[in-house]
């Protein structure tokens, strides 16, 4: 299955009020990571020093990057039509969903599923299910936590361990699948808006 990984890095924790200051993705091909996306995003307020003391990202660091309006565009270009997967992903999904309404982005096409629930069905039993948990558990390669694009990897490898496990099971695991065994009511996708042309068609 290939499938994008993605992470944020934001201001806080309520996507209402606070901004992305972080966007990463890595394209997998099972549990092989095939290319990574990363991008600093300038929300253009102070970052509080709660949110640096967690993630490691400045002032400094984010000045003079691009505006997450100029970030979308990349991002869904990166994610296609994919499924995209997530640790804890309605965090992320509900401040992609604010900023892409907001500015009536162009969006990744495919459901987003989450390695949260996911994990807690398919290896019940563990401790906790923080994501530097499971990845010390499964004894994935792992270095800093709480930037995206590191985090986005570990949470790529984390899914394909959970695909694999139900393969092996012989249990069900396509995007279907995976979204019932999240225990969700709904998909959860990006709303899709069309491009906007301010140029008179000349043909």
């Amino acid at each position: 299955m290939k499938f994008v990984a993605f992470d944020l890095e934001t201001t806080g924790t309520k996507p209402s009020e606070d901004l992305i200051v972080e966007v990463g993705a890595v394209l997998f091909d099972g549990a092989e990571a095939v290319k990574g996306f990363g991008a600093l995003v300038d929300p253009g307020v102070p970052i509080p020093p709660d949110a640096s003391a967690v993630n490691g990202i400045t002032d400094d660091m984010v000045r003079g990057k691009p505006k997450i309006a100029d970030v979308l565009g990349d991002f869904a270009d990166f994610c296609g039509d994919l499924p995209l997967v997530a640790h804890n992903a309605p965090f992320d999904y509900k401040f992609l969903l604010e900023d892409i309404k907001l500015h009536k982005s162009v969006a990744p096409g495919g459901v987003v599923l989450d390695t949260l629930p996911l994990a807690r069905k398919v290896f019940p039993g563990l401790p906790n299910y923080k994501l530097w948990t499971l990845t010390r558990h499964f004894n994935f390669p792992s270095g800093t936590f709480h930037r995206a694009e590191e985090d986005s990897s570990y949470c790529g490898l984390l899914f394909a361990k959970i695909v694999e496990t139900l393969e092996m099971r012989g249990e069900p695991h396509d995007e279907t699948d995976l979204v019932k065994l999240m225990g969700n009511k709904d998909e959860m996708r990006f709303p899709v808006f069309q491009a906007e042309s301010n140029q008179l068609d000349l043909f």
